[in-house]
Parts: C-alpha cells; structure tokens; sequence
C-alpha cells in the first residue's frame, strides 16, 4: 500500500482571490518505509530544535510561518527551517512527490479550480501506481490519500465520482473523444488528519509553499532568490507525472 499525504498553498477562488495560482502536492511512500520516513521526520525536528530552537511539537506551516514571528525567531530563521526541511525531503530516497499547479489567470469564471486541481492529482497517483513507478516498484500496490482535514465531503465525493464516471480524453490514435476509465487504484475515500499532529503533512504543505513561489513568488522569495527552490526537491520529484517538464510538475 502507497500513501499519499496532500497539502495545498494558495486559495482555490476565482473572484477577488488573494492568489494568482492554486497548487497541490503530495507526499508518496509506502507502507513498508512508513515508520522509517515517520522516524526520519521526528529526528529533523529535533534537529531543527537544537540548532535553532523551534519546539519539536511546533507546526510547520509554510506560509503562516513566514508572516508570523513564531516562537520569537527572526524571519531568516523561520526561512531556514523551510529550506532545511526541503533539503532533508530530498534526500529521502522511500518518498516521492508529485506537484500540480493551476494558473488561475486565464480560467473562465465558471472553472472550478479545487476539484480541478485534485482530480489531475488523483489521476496522476492512480497512473503511477499502474505503472509501478513510485519507490519500490510495487505495481500491484494500491494507494490511499491522507489530507488536511478540510473541504473533506467535496474530496470524497470526488473521489466516489472518479470510481465510477472517469472521463479520460482520447489520444490522438483513438481519435476524437474521450474513455471512461474508473479509478481502481486509489481506494477509499480521502482521510482527513490535523496538519498539526501530522508530520507528513507538515512536510507537503511545505513542497506546496515552495511550488506556488516557483510561479508566483511574494517579495521576500524574490529578494532571497528562492524562487527556484522547488527544484531541490528534484531526487524525490514525480518526474512520471508530467513527461517532458523537467520537475514533472502538473501545470494547468
């Protein structure tokens, strides 16, 4: 069994949203590295209390601590533990992560930004574990999706939905239109978790903060040119999800 923790950055709304783009990403490992990879987390947050003193049972919240002076650490603190987190991500060799972003600019007013986003995110967990492409090669794996514990009733009928209606577009030697190909790989409806007792998700929410700075990045990214810093993730990059793009990053 493949896990899969998802966090998001940015907000999904159209209308006098406060974000240029909504993005997704999550963290893939499985079952048989799970402790080792709860293990590995706990001990970066040690670490990360003995350099620079943020209490173990701190939540990571990318963008909340980067506007708030948490635990009274200056701001090139809180944006060390960020990048130190992204580096200890990347060298995790049992986990993998796959990102999607939607450009929220050139979309009608009628698109729905949120079940857009999660249903390509889904459909790419489903395609990898098809294909065996994630750490381990279990191909005959099948998967699960932990998320923060909200908008928990739109994911699961999502979910529900792709189980049964699936609609996928035709390549281009099935010609025109489109298959239905349930998902079968992905089972059970999305589970919910706090992100403050959740390290896994701690760790996406970060990978999602610096996936939106990759596309829209605010001023001190800007200033610290960290723009690019999603890029450090690329060892553990879900390259499959998008070929072609050299971070395999979902762009919508």
């Amino acid at each position: 069994m493949y896990i899969m923790y998802v966090d998001e950055s940015g907000d999904s709304g159209l209308q006098n949203s406060p974000t240029s783009h909504f993005a997704l990403s999550g963290i893939v490992v499985h079952e048989s590295d799970w402790r080792s990879f709860i293990d590995t987390l706990v001990q970066f947050k040690k670490t990360m209390r003995g350099v620079y003193g943020l209490p173990v049972r701190a939540e990571i919240h990318a963008s909340e601590f980067m506007k708030s002076r948490v635990h009274g650490m200056a701001k090139h603190v809180r944006f060390a533990i960020l990048r130190n987190f992204l580096d200890e991500l990347a060298k995790i060799q049992s986990i993998n992560v796959t990102n999607v972003i939607i450009d929220k600019t050139n979309k009608p007013a009628n698109y729905d930004v949120f079940t857009t986003a999660w249903q390509y995110l889904f459909q790419r967990f489903e395609n990898t574990l098809i294909n065996g492409n994630f750490p381990g090669g279990h191909s005959n794996d099948h998967g699960m999706v932990i998320t923060d514990a909200t908008n928990g009733t739109k994911l699961m009928r999502l979910m529900r939905r792709m189980a049964v209606h699936n609609y996928i577009p035709n390549m281009a030697q099935y010609g025109q239109g489109s298959r239905n190909i349930p998902i079968t790989k992905v089972i059970e409806d999305p589970h919910g978790k706090d992100s403050s007792e959740t390290l896994p998700i701690q760790a996406a929410d970060v990978c999602a903060y610096f996936l939106m700075q990759h596309y829209s990045p605010n001023s001190f990214i800007r200033r610290k040119g960290a723009k690019n810093y999603v890029s450090r993730l690329q060892p553990i990059l879900n390259t499959h999800a998008r070929i072609g793009h050299p971070l395999g990053i979902v762009y919508i």
